[in-house]
């Protein structure tokens, strides 16, 4: 499955920080920090950003399938606010173009320093950037507010404040001393815990902590793949925690959300490239209940 929290090569100072950041770090995290060494963020996007899973003229793609869940969530306006922050955002932006029109302040997060720096090319509209046009006119689109793909892109370009390390595997994921603005009113995280997680009680507890991120009230947009298990990205080979629809149900009911949302779209045979052993996607809108 693609993944927004997925990361490209991790230097080995950054994984001797994952597997020696605290004192609860455990084998399994060291394992799957040590593992991003290898991720090759161009292969990943080629992958998962290029045909035919890049492909957002195919009514059943996947690509499709995403941007209008986002759409269509924020376009209930219920999602809003002042302040918003993107929960491992890897190397893509895609997931913030609904986003932007209804929060002035966002965070995007990595843990990876290459994926900040990735993104950084992408808002300073640097030469050899990703190109997202495709994936911005495509929002433009479905929103029907007569928006060009440009005014779209600007848009989102002025409303990210910041780009930020994150650990989510860390009680204060974004540390003691984050300048982003807390509790922020939404969190977007799309294809990172079950990523970065060597288990599901894993998954569970980095929920839960990016959970302490956002005020009571405030909404989680959560995307990830359904029953993955491995995904290739160049020569990396990289082991995901394989999650049912349930699960991630019950994890977000045990985090202290109330589910709004929540939907699996199944990957057809023709998207089914090799790079992954992905069923599916899900889809999550959930509202941090007050008082948790």
């Amino acid at each position: 499955a693609d993944s927004a929290g997925r990361g490209s090569s991790m230097s080995q100072e950054d994984a001797s920080y994952a597997a020696g950041a605290a004192p609860d770090s455990d084998p399994g995290r060291a394992a799957v920090a040590l593992a991003y060494q290898r991720f090759e963020p161009r292969a990943y996007l080629r992958n998962n950003y290029a045909p035919p899973r890049g492909d957002l003229s195919s009514p059943d793609g996947v690509g499709p399938w995403k941007l209008s869940c986002l759409a269509q969530t924020f376009a209930t306006g219920e999602v809003s606010g002042r302040t918003l922050i993107d929960i491992g955002s890897g190397p893509t932006i895609y997931q913030l173009l609904s986003a932007c029109a209804h929060f002035e302040d966002i965070t995007m997060t990595d843990f990876l320093e290459v994926n900040r720096q990735e993104l950084g090319l992408w808002l300073r509209e640097e030469p050899g950037s990703f190109n997202w046009s495709t994936y911005s006119q495509h929002v433009c689109l479905i929103e029907g507010k007569g928006e060009s793909w440009q005014e779209k892109e600007s848009q989102l370009r002025a409303r990210v404040k910041r780009v930020l390390p994150v650990d989510v595997h860390q009680p204060w994921p974004l540390g003691t001393e984050s300048p982003a603005p807390l509790p922020a009113d939404a969190l977007v995280s799309t294809f990172c815990l079950e990523a970065v997680s060597p288990d599901l009680a894993s998954f569970q507890r980095a929920l839960d902590n990016i959970t302490t991120l956002l005020r009571p009230g405030g909404h989680l947009l959560l995307i990830g793949a359904v029953e993955e298990s491995w995904y290739l990205a160049g020569e990396a080979r990289l082991a995901v925690v394989p999650v049912c629809e349930e699960e991630v149900r019950e994890a977000l009911v045990h985090s202290g959300y109330e589910v709004r949302d929540l939907r699996t779209y199944t990957m057809p045979a023709h998207l089914q490239t090799g790079v992954d052993d992905v069923k599916g996607i899900f889809f999550a809108w959930a509202q941090k209940k007050v008082g948790v």
